[in-house]
């Protein structure tokens, strides 16, 4: 009977950071109305260290991002933070936020694909070949929409679809990380302090200080930092600890479901049938690509 009520609390959690993840595109939309990209992505790192922190100190886990490992977590720091949160919210005016959360949400694709050279336990086989040739057709199948990409704003479309790997390759210098004995609270609050760091500049830069920003924008701004970027990443150590990696990367198959969602309900962006299909590709993809994972080679 307990096992039942924590695995159903769990699978709730585990929506919850979905939703919070997929919720990401949209308010990322709604702060560009008043914030350059730069500044989007400082305040998302600052107020994201935040909970992260806390959780850190609460769990009595020691942070070292000033110890003699700090250029690894820079290194993270722009690769997992700094570069793509520049991208995605650089490219996110000129495309719909749901297309931003399908592309995005290809990055377990990619993950196969770039793990296979950093990696050398990652194989490829059969399933994952399939999966991500799936779930790429999907993606692929967007850009003959006229009505979701043109000329104009498929380079954004493609910039968008690069921050997943840089993304999938942070992930990957993470995982490196954690396997010389560091937890994944200290690696993240290291990554997220140096990455505040390295934007300062940026953000002196593009001077948000000297525009009146919506109060809209202002709120999106605020959610983008103190949930997507670090509330949840506070659930996700939980779900990792009490289920671990597996249970966990199965949030990949909501982030794409709740973006595409969520931005209809905001912002009242379309639900077309080629964005139905592409999601459901995606999803699959991703299903084959986990399939794959668990055969042993």
């Amino acid at each position: 009977m307990i096992q039942n009520q924590v695995k159903s609390k769990d699978y709730f959690l585990l929506t919850i950071l979905g939703a919070i993840w997929g919720s990401a595109f949209f308010n990322i939309k709604i702060a560009r109305l008043s914030f350059e990209p730069f500044t989007i992505a400082f305040f998302r790192v600052l107020l994201g260290s935040i909970p992260v922190i806390v959780y850190c100190w609460y769990k009595d886990v020691k942070i070292e991002a000033f110890s003699k490992e700090w250029s690894s977590f820079l290194l993270i720091g722009l690769v997992n933070l700094v570069i793509p949160f520049f991208m995605i919210s650089y490219s996110i005016n000129s495309i719909q936020s749901n297309l931003a959360a399908l592309l995005m949400g290809s990055s377990p694709l990619t993950a196969s694909l770039i793990g296979r050279f950093f990696l050398k336990e990652e194989k490829i086989n059969l399933l994952k070949f399939l999966g991500v040739c799936l779930g790429f057709s999907g993606l692929i199948f967007l850009f003959f929409d006229k009505n979701l990409l043109n000329q104009s704003n498929i380079p954004k479309a493609l910039l968008v679809l690069l921050a997943s790997s840089f993304y999938v390759i942070g992930g990957t210098l993470t995982i490196k990380m954690s396997s010389k004995g560091k937890s994944n609270e200290n690696v993240t609050a290291s990554t997220l302090i140096w990455a505040t760091i390295c934007l300062i500049p940026f953000l002196i830069y593009e001077s948000p200080w000297s525009t009146t920003p919506s109060m809209k924008s202002v709120m999106s701004l605020v959610y983008l930092g103190l949930f997507p970027t670090g509330l949840a990443w506070s659930v996700r150590f939980h779900i990792l600890k009490r289920n671990g990696l597996l249970f966990q990367s199965q949030v990949a198959y909501l982030i794409p479901l709740f973006g595409v969602i969520l931005s209809s309900l905001f912002m009242k962006e379309p639900i077309t049938p080629k964005i139905i299909i592409s999601l459901g590709a995606v999803i699959c993809g991703i299903y084959l690509v986990k399939k794959g994972k668990e055969i042993k080679t």
